[in-house]
């Protein structure tokens, strides 16, 4: 009996929901497993994109934005049972829209909202406004900001996936110079928003040259200037209010402030193993304390309201009680603290003011989508912006790793921002190296959990390489990579020759060769990506050199001959190169290749 094994496995593939996240139909998958994405006014939009639930997840909250309404906004009778857009609710008299969330409120499209539509093309400036007003987008973009280079950007459940690259001097290291610089160079790898947490140095100035140099968000934790030559016990509100007011007229775009972590929460966290690892929220931890108070953050939340609303400057209300261990996670403390900023949420928006909620650091990953989840329902789907999370403690030097597996998790169930971690982390402040090797661990994850959204065209990029590398076209396959740097430098360390096989393989064994040869497939025959003969690839670039040095494999006279090696070294000038093994065996070729040549030029 011959048995159909493509239908009887096949049978068991879930209904797909989704559309397919590339542009055009490409290869053979069978579509995109994530739930169907509703992204439309109101309640009915509250999927978005996202994963299909595990049972007994928390269900989506019943509620938006638009349940928070100021109390002097009136809502026009006729519209008492579909409330949710902009036309139900009548503004006082004179009113004039300041924040993201009160246009859209407005029925307004902004300058920023149509730029985000052109960043995220497969939503629409409609589609854009509405999520705003919704609560489940935001576009950090302080008015003073918009002065300099600000390019409006949105963070929500319906945009792509962003990453934030926290930077700043500390008060052992770096300065405001460097600090530009790898803001700079974050960027260069992919951030969409940078944090300015320095603790030392002259955080004002290093503050202003960062806003005034960087294109995207950028965001502060306003206590740590609070506290620059006083004790925390001092912090009062007029030093509270005053440091927001000044951050907010320099352009910062969002402010992390950690009013969730209340004096009834500390009990909780007695007999954590780490206590409380935020640095804001063991400050504040410790002013409780010592006044017996409430949270200053807390109680004055409408006073700090009306200074962001008077910039549009958005909150990022803080996990000050996140866990700081795997043996702390999901704990009461966090959850707790996690209740409190929805109540939060709901009194910002009541103000205006654009929200999104920081989420926690170290999760198993069996407890990610819970946590993304539950956010997702006590916040009413404000966007969730978390750091990592890491889902293992025992790799410090690799964090960068350990978090971003927990980030790609966390991207899929419900971030709409992930917080990048590098190889320092735990460890001390991040260098330039560090900078890039967390970053494009981020763009990793936050790129992955997009395809695996379904959101249309993010998979655009991976089938045209994979066209490239089916057609075994190198120069595109680098060119279409993140880091085309480093793939060209890791490809040349070994076989500085393109040709038909790479060096892993060789050209007897290679699996893409072959069925590029196989006339029945369609494997490597697309047109636009063919090339004719093998040539010998482009002299190592300095930043290709410094790659190949920092790995430590090559001999510097080697990575010398990669660095002005010439066509006529290895024979290609006529055509093919004699390396190639369509003139010689493999094993001639590779020799041929391997050839050390004295007094190479370029």
């Amino acid at each position: 009996m011959t048995i159909d094994h493509a239908a009887r496995a096949t049978g068991f593939l879930p209904d797909l929901e989704a559309g397919d996240p590339a542009s055009r139909p490409s290869g053979t998958t069978p579509g995109c497993f994530s739930r169907a994405p509703r992204i439309a006014p109101g309640r009915a939009g509250a999927w978005t994109y996202s994963s299909p639930d595990t049972p007994g997840m928390p269900a989506p909250s019943d509620h938006t934005a638009w349940d928070f309404m100021p109390p002097d906004w009136t809502l026009r009778p006729e519209y008492e049972n579909d409330y949710e857009r902009a036309e139900a609710w009548e503004p006082p008299d004179g009113f004039v829209p300041v924040t993201q969330l009160e246009h859209a409120r407005c029925g307004i499209i902004t300058p920023q909202m149509q730029r985000v539509a052109e960043r995220e093309p497969h939503l629409t400036a409609e589609q854009v406004r509405d999520e705003v007003a919704a609560g489940r987008m935001v576009i950090p973009a302080n008015i003073r900001h918009l002065m300099f280079s600000l390019d409006p950007m949105a963070i929500g459940r319906a945009s792509r996936t962003k990453v934030n690259a926290n930077l700043g001097a500390s008060p052992v290291s770096s300065d405001i110079e460097e600090e530009v610089e790898k803001m700079r160079w974050a960027l260069r790898w992919g951030a969409d928003t940078v944090m300015d947490l320095s603790t030392g140095g002259d955080l004002d100035a290093c503050r202003e040259a960062i806003i005034q140099n960087s294109t995207v968000p950028v965001g502060t934790v306003p206590i740590y200037s609070m506290i620059i030559g006083r004790r925390i016990e001092d912090l009062s509100r007029d030093i509270i209010l005053e440091t927001l007011r000044h951050q907010a007229r320099q352009g910062v775009d969002y402010f992390t402030i950690h009013a969730g972590i209340l004096k009834e929460h500390l009990p909780l966290v007695r007999d954590r193993l780490i206590g409380v690892v935020s640095r804001g929220g063991s400050l504040l931890a410790k002013w409780m304390i010592h006044h017996d108070a409430q949270n200053p953050m807390y109680t004055l939340w409408e006073d700090l309201c009306d200074v962001m609303r008077e910039y549009d400057v958005t909150f990022s209300i803080g996990d000050g009680l996140r866990p700081g261990g795997l043996a702390d996670a999901t704990d009461a403390a966090q959850l707790a603290e996690l209740s409190a900023l929805g109540e939060l949420t709901e009194r910002a928006w009541r103000k205006g003011v654009q929200v999104m909620i920081e989420g926690p650091g170290h999760i198993p990953l069996d407890q990610i989508e819970f946590n993304m989840k539950l956010e997702r329902r006590l916040c009413h789907g404000a966007p969730f912006y978390v750091l990592g999370p890491l889902v293992t403690d025992m790799f410090p030097g690799y964090d960068h790793i350990t978090s971003c597996i927990g980030a790609t998790n966390a991207a899929w169930h419900g971030a709409s921002m992930l917080c990048y971690v590098t190889p320092k982390e735990h460890l001390g402040l991040p260098k330039r190296d560090d900078v890039k090797q967390g970053c494009v661990a981020y763009r990793i994850a936050a790129h992955a959990a997009d395809v695996a959204l379904g959101i249309p065209g993010s998979r655009d990029r991976d089938d045209e390489l994979t066209r490239a590398r089916a057609a075994l076209n190198w120069e595109k396959h680098f060119e279409l990579s993140f880091d085309p740097d480093t793939a060209r430098a890791y490809h040349d360390e070994d076989l500085d020759v393109d040709t038909d096989f790479c060096a892993m393989c060789g050209h007897d064994w290679c699996s893409v060769r072959i069925s590029r040869e196989i006339v029945q497939f369609a494997s490597g025959k697309d047109e636009q990506y063919q090339w004719d003969q093998a040539k010998v690839s482009a002299a190592l670039t300095p930043e290709q050199q410094d790659i190949l040095k920092k790995r430590g494999v090559l001999s510097p006279e080697e990575i010398h001959r990669l660095a002005s090696k010439t066509r006529r070294s290895v024979g290609a000038e006529g055509g093919k190169a004699a390396c190639h093994s369509d003139l010689a065996d493999s094993q001639t070729a590779q020799q041929i290749q391997l050839v050390r040549l004295e007094g190479a030029s370029s």
